[in-house]
């Protein structure tokens, strides 16, 4: 099948989850024998037309010259090529701008959406922001051919609200073979003498509330936190919260390095609490961390009982004086990596797919 892959700034991985997962999920579909199309934003860095035998397409992206309108400039620009290109599938990753140019969306593909999270929910988001976004999950709902949730709390949620179905496809992760010590050695770091965070510098990731914990309790291993600091919330944070033991690492997105990092904290704080299951929790399952992961249906779904949960930041604090290498910690580790391996490698996640997208393309 000739399947197109939009919604992202592109591969390979520079910026986040959607990126990440259309990285794995375009090779796993070339290597299954597909013909792949990614669209990459014309600010990626990654600047050739082929990647591992995906086929790169590069699309004029306005966002750092008019800002947020430029998203939806980018998308129309994606949709206008893909409108030419004669896809089977056209999976689009999310709904924010490409909705509302539904009316170009390829008629003669299969237009499946996945729905993502709850954006209108974003802290970050003015009150006519928000509505802009519920009308933009209207429209997805309405117009895409198949819809896919992430998350059972995602899939559950458009059942009630739209009283469509919603195909039940999680992320997935693989567990690494190996960690590399050396990537605390240059960071000041010794394995189990530190806790993690690693998130995009949002409010609704709930980093100000771990931080805040961290900063009323003994603070004897500090916090990395992982993540581009230079946006507005980033920067309020650096400038507000100020502690030798308090690491802003940046963001990082060489995986081996990701990887040993969460590997080697004694505690990995997870503090999404709007959209579905995000794959840095995934991943840090299966790394082998010991999560503290902020109280939703959407972690817990993914959790269960093997993780401690806060909701404060006094939950934080009395998590951080917990016994974080006993049995408990040690039997959590181990149900987590267990379940990434059984539930999502991602070789059934991409297989899932591929069942999708082969009897949508039949017209069953």
């Amino acid at each position: 099948m000739k399947i197109g892959i939009l919604g992202t700034r592109g591969i390979p991985n520079a910026y986040g989850g959607f990126e990440q997962f259309a990285q794995y999920l375009a090779l796993g579909l070339q290597q299954k024998g597909h013909e792949v199309y990614v669209y990459n934003s014309s600010e990626h860095p990654y600047r050739e037309k082929e990647w591992n035998g995906v086929h790169i397409i590069h699309c004029k992206d306005w966002e750092k010259t008019i800002g947020t309108a430029g998203q939806f400039v980018y998308d129309y620009n994606c949709f206008r090529d893909a409108a030419r290109r004669k896809f089977d599938i056209l999976l689009q990753l999310g709904y924010t701008s490409s909705s509302v140019w539904y009316r170009l969306w390829p008629r003669d593909a299969v237009n499946i959406i996945n729905m993502d999270g709850l954006e209108w929910k974003r802290s970050k988001y003015g009150r006519l922001t928000r509505r802009f976004l519920r009308q933009a999950e209207r429209l997805a709902v309405r117009h895409g051919n198949v819809l896919v949730a992430d998350s059972i709390g995602i899939r559950d949620y458009i059942r009630e609200v739209y009283d469509r179905d919603a195909i039940y496809i999680p992320y997935g992760a693989e567990v690494p073979e190996q960690y590399d010590p050396q990537a605390l050695a240059g960071r000041e770091l010794r394995p189990n003498g530190y806790t993690m965070l690693m998130a995009r510098m949002e409010p609704e990731n709930n980093i100000e509330m771990v931080i805040q914990g961290w900063m009323a309790s003994g603070k004897e291993k500090p916090l990395v936190l992982i993540g581009n600091t230079g946006n507005s919330f980033g920067r309020y944070l650096t400038g507000t919260y100020q502690h030798p033991n308090l690491r802003f690492l940046g963001a990082i997105y060489d995986q081996p390095t990701v990887n040993a990092l969460r590997h080697y904290s004694s505690l990995y704080f997870h503090g999404h609490s709007v959209g579905g299951t995000n794959p840095s929790l995934l991943e840090a399952m299966a790394c082998g961390c010991a999560i503290a992961a902020h109280r939703n249906p959407f972690n817990a779904a993914i959790l269960e009982e093997d993780a401690w949960y806060f909701s404060s930041p006094e939950d934080v604090t009395h998590i951080l004086g917990e016994d974080l290498e006993g049995r408990l910690a040690l039997d959590r580790k181990a149900n987590n990596t267990a379940k990434v391996r059984q539930l999502y490698p991602w070789e059934k996640i991409i297989s899932a797919y591929i069942d999708v997208f082969v009897f949508t393309a039949k017209g069953i």
